[in-house]
C-alpha cells in the first residue's frame, strides 16, 4: 500500500507497525494518542513543523 499525506496516522500504523518508529524518529511523539489516530499525516506534519514530503518518502521506503 502506498502511503499518502491524506492518510491518517492510525491507517499508516495499522498498515505497517514499523511506521510508528519512523514517525517518532521525525519527532512525532504523539503517535499513540487517541486523537492522533484520526489526524492525517499532513495535518500532523504542519502542527509539528515537519517536512511532509521527506516523511512520506521515508514511510514508503519501509515497505
Amino acid at each position: 500500500m502506498k502511503i499518502t499525506k491524506e492518510m491518517t496516522i492510525g491507517e499508516v500504523i495499522r498498515s505497517n507497525p514499523k511506521a510508528a518508529q519512523i514517525l517518532m524518529g521525525f519527532g512525532m511523539g504523539c503517535v499513540g494518542c487517541p486523537s492522533a489516530q484520526m489526524e492525517t499525516l499532513e495535518e500532523a506534519a504542519q502542527v509539528h513543523g515537519m517536512d511532509i514530503d521527506k516523511m512520506i518518502d521515508t514511510l514508503n521506503q519501509m515497505q
